[in-house]
């Protein structure tokens, strides 16, 4: 059986960084990659993007806005999170006591390989993480068989191009997904 060597799938969530948005972010996040049929990674990227918008969210300057993204392609899926803050997050050793700074290394347990990336003219940072994604079958896919042999010879997948919604709270901009 060979693997879907198609073009990569996307999706990304612009939005303001309050603590009622992470857990709608969380949900976007989880349907995507149910959509992607990427179920056992739920938790670990839920709880990546957890980690890293509350970081947005407690270390960030006044501008609180940030963009979430998915790239999957192959056998891997990427992860990051992009803010307008240039100030770099540290990776701290933290003792049994601390109630915070875990967050990062929780990141670098829960992922295969992460990273910082400065964004070149200054405007802020991308904080990214990956994983290996398991072997399913894409999401719309059709499996086509050879007449004579019973082989599988080739998937064919869509993806999707609606956005998700939700009703925004007075005052704040709404979360947009995109998809590619």
């Amino acid at each position: 059986m060979s693997r879907d060597t198609g073009p990569s799938r996307h999706c990304a969530v612009e939005f303001q960084v309050l603590p009622a948005r992470i857990g709608q972010v969380r949900r976007i996040v989880s349907a995507q990659l149910r959509y992607w049929h990427l179920d056992p990674l739920i938790d670990r990227v839920a709880l990546g993007v957890t980690e890293l918008l509350a970081n947005v969210h407690q270390h960030a300057g006044p501008d609180k806005h940030c963009t979430v993204e998915m790239v999957f392609l192959w056998d891997r899926l990427t992860v990051s999170v992009r803010d307008h803050d240039p100030r770099l997050p540290d990776l701290r050793a933290s003792d049994g006591l601390d109630t915070g700074g875990r967050g990062l290394a929780l990141v670098a347990a829960l992922s295969d390989s992460w990273g910082i990336r400065e964004q070149h003219d200054g405007s802020g940072k991308v904080v990214w993480f990956t994983l290996p994604a398991p072997f399913t079958r894409p999401a719309g896919a059709v499996l086509e068989r050879a007449a004579d042999t019973g082989a599988e010879s080739r998937w064919e997948t869509d993806v999707p191009t609606d956005g998700v919604a939700g009703a925004a709270p007075a005052g704040e901009r709404q979360p947009r997904a995109s998809h590619v």
